[in-house]
């Protein structure tokens, strides 16, 4: 079903039905739901995704999603700093974050490596992680990409890339779905993965 409203109304589907997980028809039930009658959602909406746009920004250390200089996990002096989850994206983050029994620190890389398109190591914060390893400090790194072809490579060239600093490589244990995302992982399933974590090699 494609987006058939003309004008402003048109462009607030056509923006609506971009997002993830959002049809024509959710988009066309959400915009009906924001400017039919009370409209104080919606602006309320408007604003907090203006505010969200100017302020919300990489965290200098771990690439996760924060409003301030370090995000309120690098800032965490309870964290475990020794240990690095690396993950894909933010949202991986989250979906760590909602076990509650993970009490390291993380790296993000915004993403992973899909030569297909074009998504490089250039693309990812690796330097970044290689500099945080080679600081000193870390005594293992998880490597949490999900279980994709594309997400075991990104673990395989990351752990090629570590490697040589001798910090220990381990990966999150089968208990995922091959072929699976870690943000649709249940948080059993997510907590017995990083409990069976195994060595990479």
């Amino acid at each position: 079903m494609a987006v058939t409203e003309q004008g402003v109304l048109g462009e607030v589907l056509q923006e609506l039905a971009r997002l993830p997980g959002i049809g024509p028809k959710s988009a066309e039930r959400i915009a009906h739901f924001l400017l039919a009658g009370d409209r104080s959602r919606a602006k309320a909406l408007a604003d907090v995704l203006q505010r969200a746009v100017e302020r919300i920004h990489q965290c200098r250390e771990c690439f996760n999603l924060t409003d301030q200089e370090l995000c309120p996990i690098c800032q965490d002096p309870k964290r475990d700093g020794s240990v690095l989850c690396v993950v894909e994206t933010p949202r991986d983050v989250s979906a760590f974050e909602r076990i509650g029994r993970y009490r390291g620190r993380y790296h993000v890389l915004g993403g992973r490596l899909a030569p297909l398109e074009n998504v490089g190591p250039e693309r990812l914060t690796l330097d970044a992680l290689l500099q945080r390893v080679q600081r000193g400090g870390v005594r293992e790194v998880i490597l949490a990409t999900s279980p994709t072809l594309e997400g075991d490579g990104t673990a395989l060239y990351v752990a090629n890339l570590l490697r040589p600093t001798g910090v220990a490589i381990t990966r999150l244990a089968r208990g995922l779905p091959t072929g699976g995302s870690l943000e649709l992982a249940n948080p059993q399933m997510l907590a017995d993965a990083l409990e069976g974590r195994r060595t990479f090699h």
